[in-house]
This record gives structure tokens, sequence and C-alpha cells, in this order.
């Protein structure tokens, strides 16, 4: 790309409403106790990254792992509790720099007046305790999206994960939650969930359903993403199927790489048995086996951020250019595309989008546009 060519997608990017629709980095907060304020020497998301990459609004994940905390019980809504908490604390302290924003004009008024809008969704239903009345008090939290499962299934919703999951849809709670989403305007998150769950999910809600961080399974055979009849079916509903960056879900190579040297690493090994111990140690057992992760995939080739591309192209390709957005995963995984390493890359994302033949109005779609415009139509009565 020549410089008269980067200089128009720079000013594109400047323009447009970038939207992550997913990052972990609410566990920092409360782990690492991570000042987002100042630039970090790790991890891929703080302030001045977010700021340099152009982007207005980051959803922050409340992620409650089932193996340390359970899938229920005072424990599990205590973790999802202390993440909202340190996110709400982050905005009410830095409130020159940041907004909290339960809206899709929030986000608006947000790049406008040049901060940083913070949005919350729940990864996995487990903090709900299945009761009803909690949808209703995250909601009241500010979260304003929940998948229904992470790795472990729920007794009212599969995973893709496990064996069990895969064959388990919603129950009859499982619809009422859907629909009780639906009541309040909080998003229905797809990503993570059974194929069956999925489909039960499309077929109870009467809103717009989202993707938060999954791929095209026509390009990476993983259960995490998604099937072209999965993609058809949330464009059916005017929803959005935001792309993942982890090279995991992007390449079947890659992915065929990472396993390889995952079954070589014991050290890496050793420490997911002590995961599956329920220690006390959890959160340091965690901490170290990402640090394990990270150093065993700098031993592979880079996945190029074109393949992120490659996946919107496909999405776009098969059921057009709304029902696409970006939700990057950062802080939540262990590798990440080369030229994508941090959240400070994402004007590569319009530059190669640029390069690809995409028009500026196209491309502010897949930014945010797709995003802001579920989030207005889940606000509706």
């Amino acid at each position: 790309m020549n410089s008269q060519t980067a200089d128009i997608a720079t000013r594109i990017h400047e323009r447009h409403i970038v939207i992550d629709m997913h990052a972990d980095t609410a566990q920092r907060l409360v782990d690492e106790d991570v000042n987002l304020n100042h630039e970090l020497a790790d991890g891929h998301f703080d302030r001045v990254r977010m700021q340099r990459g152009g982007v207005a609004a980051q959803f922050f994940a409340v992620w409650v792992n089932p193996h340390y905390y359970g899938t229920g019980g005072a424990t599990a809504i205590a973790r999802a509790d202390i993440q909202i908490a340190a996110v709400h604390r982050l905005v009410e302290n830095h409130p020159r720099v940041w907004t909290l924003a339960t809206c899709a004009a929030d986000v608006r008024q947000a790049k406008t007046q040049g901060k940083c809008a913070a949005l919350l969704g729940l990864e996995g239903g487990y903090a709900i305790d299945n009761n009803f009345a909690n949808i209703e008090r995250y909601f009241k939290m500010g979260v304003r999206y929940m998948s229904a499962t992470w790795t472990h299934s729920t007794d009212w919703a599969g995973t893709s994960h496990d064996g069990t999951g895969r064959g388990r849809g919603l129950n009859s709670f499982g619809k009422d939650v859907t629909r009780e989403m639906n009541r309040l305007g909080m998003m229905v998150d797809v990503s993570h969930v059974s194929d069956k769950t999925f489909w039960d999910t499309i077929a109870a809600s009467r809103k717009p359903v989202i993707a938060s961080h999954s791929n095209a399974r026509a390009l990476a055979r993983v259960r995490r993403n998604l099937s072209d009849d999965m993609i058809r079916a949330i464009a059916n509903a005017n929803g959005v199927a935001c792309v993942v960056f982890y090279p995991a879900f992007l390449d079947d190579k890659w992915n065929a790489l990472k396993e390889a040297v995952q079954a070589e690493t014991e050290t890496l090994q050793a420490l997911k048995l002590a995961r599956e111990t329920h220690s006390d140690d959890a959160v340091r057992e965690r901490l170290a086996l990402e640090r394990v992760y990270e150093a065993a995939y700098k031993r592979l080739p880079q996945v190029p951020v074109s393949r992120v591309i490659d996946h919107i192209e496909h999405i776009v390709n098969l059921v057009g250019i709304n029902h696409v957005g970006l939700g990057s995963d950062f802080d939540g995984i262990q590798a990440t595309p080369r030229d994508l390493e941090s959240i400070a890359d994402y004007p590569n994302i319009t530059r190669e989008l640029l390069r690809r033949g995409f028009a500026e109005d196209d491309i502010a779609r897949v930014l945010g546009g797709n995003v802001l415009r579920v989030m207005e139509d889940s606000e509706r009565d």
C-alpha cells in the first residue's frame, strides 16, 4: 500500500466509530491490578493503545471460569460482580477519558467527545446462577450482552466444547432467559454455544442475535466457529457476526501446529492438570498457564492480518455487508495475527479492507456501524 492510500485509510479509520465486541481485560483489572490509563508492557489492551488504534468503544467480557468457580452459586456471582465493579471504578476514577456506555447513543457521544466508551458483556451464563431475576440485575449493572455458555455447559444450554453440551440445546428455562434478554434490551450472544443451542436461540429470540467473537467454519474448521447456515440465520435475524483474532479460529494450519506444540510442552500439560484440581491458587495457575501458552506459541509462524479479512470477506460474500463486525478477544488469547498484535493495530484492518476494494461506507459498517444498528434494534421495545 502506497503512502497516499495509507493516508486515505487513516482518515477513514479516524472518521468512523470502531467497536471491539470482546476483550478479557476486566480480569486483568481484578487479578493483576493493572492501570489501563498507562501503556502496559504486556497484554493487548490499555487506554493509550485503544486511542492510538482509533477504537471508540470496548466491550469488556465478564468471564467466570467454571473450572475454578463452579457453574453456579455465590462464588460465581461474586466473581462476575467484582469484574463489573472494576470496570465501573475505571470509568468513575477517570471521567475525562472514559465513559460507561449502555446504549448506542452513549457510544456515539463518546466518539464525539473523544472519550473511550466502556461496555459490558457476560461471557457465559454461570453468574446468573439459574436465577431469572439476576438477568435484570446484571442489566441494571450495565451488562448489554450475554452468552449462554463458555466452555462448560449449563443445565439450560449446551456448549460447543464438551461432548455432553454438543447434544444439548436450550431447555424451557434457557428459552425464557433468551426472551427476558429480549425484553430488557440485552443482546443474545451465540459465541461458544453448541449448534443445537444456536438453533434453539435463533428460534426463541425475537430480536437480532450476535456472535461476539466467532469466525467462519468454512475457513477454519473448529466447532467454535459458525457454519454458513448459522451465518445466514444471524443475517436473517438482522444480527451480526463479529470476527475473532485468535489464529486457531482463523487458520486450520496454524491450529494444527498449535496442537503439536501443546502436545510436546510438558509444563503446559502439568499446568492443565493443576487447573483441573480446583486449587485455592486458581488465579495464579491460570496466569502461569497463559504465560506458558504464550511462550510456546511464539515458536509458530504468525497468521497475517489478511486472514482476518478473509473471514470478513467470506461473511460479506455470503450475507452482505450489514452482518459482520469485530470481536478481538484481546487479553483472552495467547497469540495474535501479525500486524494485529494489540488494539493499537486496529487501523491495519481498515488498510487491508481498503486495499481489497471495500468502499468507505462498507468499511464503516464493519468497524462498528453494524453493531450500533443491532444495539439500537435491541434497545427498542
